[in-house]
């Protein structure tokens, strides 16, 4: 993905998706050492299923750092990222992907910074996680 800079936006610009690999287990483990979250609804299936769900659920907090992770790709090195703010909508499952998608929403040319409407969308069509942020472009 190639890093866009302030110059190139337009309000209401559809920007590009990125997709990430399958959630999986591994994943989901790795992201609770990562993050201090060890609740078992994210890695124990007996545990989940006792609490009313199919199985495991990934963590809220996953969906909203592929979402970071998405902004940061979109403007690279030519922006700060001053604000993420984000809800979550929907659980996402081990098998589940998801491709994270944005819109510019708005535009403050003397100040160079944009507001990206974002969101995290699974392989049916759901959005999971949405929200915006606000980027500051240094060109």
């Amino acid at each position: 993905m190639k890093a866009l800079t302030f110059s190139e936006l337009q309000e209401g610009m559809e920007l590009e998706a990125l997709e990430k690999s399958p959630i999986d287990r591994v994943q989901l483990v790795k992201y609770a050492g990562a993050s201090g979250d060890f609740n078992p609804l994210h890695t124990v299936d007996s545990f989940a299923q006792s609490a009313g769900l199919d199985g495991v659920i990934a963590h809220g907090m996953l969906s909203m750092g592929f979402l970071g992770q998405y902004v940061r790709a979109l403007v690279g090195v030519n922006a700060d990222i001053k604000q993420i703010k984000v809800r979550f909508q929907r659980m996402v499952k081990p098998g589940d992907v998801l491709t994270c998608r944005g819109k510019v929403a708005a535009l403050n040319a003397d100040e160079k910074t944009a507001t990206f409407d974002i969101a995290a969308v699974n392989q049916k069509g759901e959005t999971v996680t949405a929200g915006s942020a606000q980027v500051k472009f240094f060109d």
